[in-house]
């Protein structure tokens, strides 16, 4: 029987207009009906999530910055999971030699260097999800939408070494060709040896400490709670929910995911555009997956 139930978000929870659908949410409340937790497991920093969470009146446990903070349902921190700064400065070093937009998040929220570079970057992303909008529109909509996200700017990186007891949780970097710039950024990463380097889109790429992932999160939180990963169950679309997808006893592939998220899961549902998170979760619990 499932007790706890962890979703992403991005591609996954939330559809294209970054809201969670009505049918999401009905499916969530069934959940909590009876008795089984919900919680989501997101790239995002908890301010980041919260808002489509709260305008669907969902109240929850997160794992954010793809395992690097926990949160309970109030919003305590229940660990963090930060890089240290030696890495993080060999990041920025690396980065900014291949002229790679990055962003970094921390215990302070999250840091650029660039509002133009970061709009630009965004709207590849935008257009990747409505492909039908025009570059003018993409660029429009995604200014919109970062207007309300909390971000902090920066002339220079540099700065925040300075600044007293930040933690930095996660590196994400941007390139619009995608795995032919990012690829090779990404084998040297990897022989960093402490670092994980996953992706939530086609032009990105997410850095992490390697026991900052969502599988080990939720096994984490599974464990505190006493449930075992066989009563857990698990739904994303991307890269960086593999973890957690290979290691609950049901998990659930998102329709519009990447082939090795759907061969990683145990089952398929419907893509996030078709509330695919709120049917896996009825199939899950009336069937008794």
């Amino acid at each position: 029987m499932i007790k706890l139930i962890a979703s992403d978000m991005d591609g996954t929870l939330l559809n294209a207009s970054m809201q969670i659908s009505e049918e999401n949410i009905q499916a969530i409340k069934y959940t909590q009906s009876k008795g089984i937790e919900f919680m989501v497991a997101t790239g995002r920093n908890r301010k980041e999530a919260l808002p489509p969470l709260q305008e669907a009146g969902i109240d929850c446990a997160m794992i954010t910055l793809n395992g690097a903070q926990v949160y309970d349902e109030a919003g305590n921190s229940l660990f963090t999971v930060p890089i240290s700064h030696e890495q993080t400065r060999s990041l920025i070093d690396l980065l900014k030699e291949n002229d790679i937009y990055f962003e970094i998040s921390t215990s302070n929220g999250i840091y650029s260097e660039s509002q133009t570079r970061r709009i630009e970057n965004f709207a590849i992303h935008t257009a990747e999800a409505m492909p039908h909008l025009t570059h003018k529109m993409a660029i429009a909509m995604t200014a919109a939408r970062l207007e309300f996200l909390p971000i902090n700017y920066v002339d220079d990186f540099s700065e925040l070494f300075s600044i007293e007891e930040l933690e930095f949780l996660k590196v994400i970097c941007f390139h619009q060709d995608g795995a032919r710039v990012l690829g090779p950024i990404t084998k040297i990463i990897d022989g960093y040896g402490d670092l994980v380097v996953t992706s939530s889109g086609q032009n990105n790429i997410e850095i992490n400490h390697r026991n900052a992932q969502k599988g080990i999160a939720v096994a984490h939180v599974a464990k505190d709670r006493m449930i075992s990963l066989e009563e857990v169950m698990t739904i994303g679309d991307n890269l960086n929910d593999v973890s957690m997808l290979q290691l609950a006893g049901v998990s659930f592939a998102m329709g519009n995911g990447e082939l090795e998220v759907k061969e990683a899961a145990k089952y398929l549902t419907d893509t996030n555009i078709e509330s695919g998170v709120g049917k896996a979760i009825v199939r899950a619990i009336d069937e008794n997956l």
